[in-house]
């Protein structure tokens, strides 16, 4: 339960820029399945400092790697 707070903490944090209703839905997604969202961002990050690629090319790799998961979380 205070790990949720403080993913919800974190991520509010860094989509400050995001409007409300998209960050709301990105919020319940993360909600739905946190292990996914943790393995993603490990990928990404390992990507960025091992791979040296930048974080939006590593990002976007990453998700079309997990598509099938996420259009799955976004179904329910």
């Amino acid at each position: 339960m205070i790990q949720q707070f403080l993913i919800k903490q974190a991520l509010k944090m860094k989509m400050k820029d995001v409007p409300e209703a998209q960050r709301e839905q990105i919020l319940a997604l993360v909600e739905k399945n946190p292990d996914l969202f943790k393995k993603i961002g490990e990928e990404v990050d390992n990507r960025v400092k091992k791979g040296g690629e930048n974080q939006m090319k590593a990002t976007m790799e990453v998700m079309k790697k997990y598509r099938a998961e996420l259009s799955g979380l976004m179904q329910k």
